[in-house]
């Protein structure tokens, strides 16, 4: 049963409002209470309304409406399991640096998107463009993956990959140096 009620709880809530992630739209600031459910939302995503209201001190109905700010104002983009990507088949990890055409980002990372084990894409400032993370089966379909799919993108000068060997997800308190 509650289960079933946290089930309720985030049906109700996750659904984002009209101003999230909108470009010009500025998110309101955040109060103390505000980076404490985010906190315990991060270590803990499937924490119910009411948990999350006990350990901030506030009502249900408030930290419901807080929750619901934050996912209106995109500060909150949804809601997600921390995988153990060798655990789940995933056994090849890398890092792929991107140089690509000027003014190509749009049309570059819309086919970055579509790619099998894309899992972070971020368009960075230094020696190369893009840093791709992906996650493969194994080595020959990151392979395949790297000299195929990438090197294939017409907007996509050249590629350096970078093997990950063992990667630790930092909880939210390592990620927090203010706390």
């Amino acid at each position: 049963m509650a289960d079933e009620q946290m089930a309720e709880d985030w049906e109700q809530v996750v659904a984002p409002g009209p101003a999230a992630g909108l470009p010009g739209v500025p998110a309101r600031p955040l109060d103390a209470i505000d980076r404490d459910i985010l906190r315990i939302l991060q270590t803990d995503g499937r924490a119910s309304i009411r948990s999350v209201a006990e350990r901030v001190h506030v009502s249900r109905a408030n930290a419901y409406a807080r929750i619901n700010r934050l996912i209106d104002d995109g500060v909150i983009r949804g809601f997600s399991a921390r995988v153990n990507h060798e655990r789940a088949g995933h056994g090849a990890s890398a890092y792929i640096t991107l140089k690509i055409v000027q003014n190509s980002w749009r049309t570059v990372r819309e086919q970055l998107q579509a790619l099998p084990g894309a899992a972070h894409i971020a368009l960075v400032s230094g020696d190369f463009d893009v840093l791709l993370l992906v996650h493969t089966p194994d080595n020959r379909t990151l392979r395949e993956l790297v000299l195929t799919k990438l090197q294939s993108i017409p907007e996509v000068l050249s590629t350096r990959t970078l093997l990950v060997f063992e990667e630790t997800d930092l909880d939210p308190d390592h990620r927090d140096p203010g706390r």
